[in-house]
């Protein structure tokens, strides 16, 4: 099974969308469940076309046998801050521990020294264990957090921050 890493293009916005309607009703680890995101595919492929565009974020996708199963994505956090970094990283089920969020991860980051990012910023929910596995080895680490800041069937569930120092 091969897993072939990427750029996003607008082309791409429909199979994205439905990864994310997949990916949020398959797990409770994301902002939005099984109704994805409120975007058109039309916005979604001009969001992809803006991020193409520019020289400093980047847009993943993951696919194996030509089907999108996995997306990252490296954006700014602050237009004052263009040295910060917000990452994401989504992979479908069927798809975990396999590499793919490990592949994607490792991309995010050549791009980011490439491109001199100081730091990738990341949220994470706090007992998603396996992602916060994932970031660990790639040195994040645990910077802050905010209780309760998910509350999903029934218990708050705090979000951690986590961060990458690349300088």
């Amino acid at each position: 099974m091969e897993i072939i890493i990427s750029q996003a293009s607008p082309a791409d916005a429909y199979e994205i969308l439905e990864l994310l309607k997949k990916a949020g009703g398959e797990s409770d680890n994301l902002s939005f469940g099984a109704e994805g995101l409120p975007y058109t595919q039309e916005e979604e492929a001009a969001y992809i076309s803006r991020i193409q565009a520019s020289y400093d974020e980047l847009m993943l996708v993951a696919r194996i046998d030509g089907k999108v199963v996995g997306i990252a994505s490296l954006l700014h956090s602050a237009p004052l801050i263009q040295k910060r970094g917000n990452f994401s990283v989504t992979v479908l089920k069927d798809y975990w521990n396999i590499g793919i969020g490990s592949k994607l991860t490792s991309e995010i980051i050549n791009f980011a020294r490439l491109h001199h990012f100081e730091a990738i910023d990341l949220e994470v929910r706090s007992d998603n264990l396996r992602a916060i596995g994932l970031y660990e080895k790639f040195k994040f680490e645990r910077v802050d957090g905010f209780p309760a800041f998910m509350n999903k069937r029934v218990k708050d569930i705090p979000l951690i921050h986590m961060s990458l120092l690349l300088i």
